[in-house]
């Protein structure tokens, strides 16, 4: 069948997709993830779940590719399966552009922390930077000022949440009706605004709202300097309705085209399937 799998190895998640190329194009199987207490753990149980789920034999399997940053823990092949590295950046790049369908394009890929990737078709990712705020900075921050460390019941309580009580906006401080090219509305001041009679949900809001707000900008930022308005969001953060709901404010306000696609959160472990 000449089936090749991708695999990207985190600290204590591994995600996993297969893709077969077909006279269409390609057949993407379902993605999934699994969550262990370390790499190797984690690896195995993901690709045993998968050939199991999918009915896959390891004689179906052409090539596995492997990526991030616990696959410098793998040092022998998998199941008598050779396995190839591939550089994350690469197949950030590549996922984007697959999953959105798109020519060229931001990637933007929020993991524990934020990295931006310039992708073209037919030529290698581009890697920009990134900033350290991701899902790390909202776990973090969520533990020390919420006593809470589960994203989905932070997401939870952000939604119930009054960003007014926590942040400052332009039109809180200035008298003016408008400035160029400036919503009132906009941020000013992420946490400016503490309210004495903030409530959990309202913090909860904050964090999200600053963390995706500060990951929006630097990828606006690299997309004007690489003369794009398209910008793919992926990563696990994706799946959160605030995420849609922050990034969709922001794209009005900028001109540009903040895309989630489907599957967004499995981007880079697509993109390292694909290198195969």
């Amino acid at each position: 069948m000449g089936i090749n799998i991708g695999i990207d190895i985190g600290g204590s998640t591994t995600k996993i997709v297969a893709i077969d190329k077909t006279e269409g194009g390609f057949k993407l199987y379902d993605p999934l993830f699994v969550r262990a207490t370390d790499p190797i753990t984690s690896l195995y149980g993901a690709f045993g779940k998968f050939t199991v789920i999918n009915n896959l034999q390891l004689s179906d399997i052409s090539k596995v590719m492997v990526t991030g940053v616990g696959s410098s823990c793998l040092k022998a092949p998998i199941y008598s399966l050779p396995c190839t590295n591939v550089t994350e950046f690469e197949s950030i790049g590549l996922g984007g552009l697959f999953l959105s369908g798109l020519d060229k394009c931001i990637t933007v890929s929020m993991g524990t922390g934020t990295a931006i990737v310039y992708a073209q078709r037919g030529k290698p990712g581009e890697y920009l930077g990134g900033t350290g705020v991701g899902g790390g900075t909202l776990q973090g921050l969520s533990k020390l000022l919420l006593g809470m460390d589960d994203v989905s019941h932070i997401h939870e309580l952000a939604l119930e949440g009054d960003i007014h009580n926590i942040d400052l906006a332009v039109n809180n401080i200035s008298s003016k009706e408008s400035y160029p090219g400036m919503s009132m509305d906009i941020t000013a001041s992420n946490f400016g605004n503490v309210s004495d009679i903030a409530e959990k949900g309202d913090i909860a809001k904050g964090v999200f709202n600053m963390v995706f707000e500060t990951i929006a900008m630097v990828a606006i930022f690299a997309a004007r300097a690489k003369g794009t308005k398209d910008i793919v969001l992926t990563g696990n953060l994706t799946a959160f309705p605030l995420c849609r709901t922050t990034f969709g404010q922001l794209e009005k306000i900028f001109d540009v085209n903040f895309i989630i696609p489907d599957n967004s959160q499995f981007a880079t472990v697509i993109g390292a399937a694909l290198q195969a």
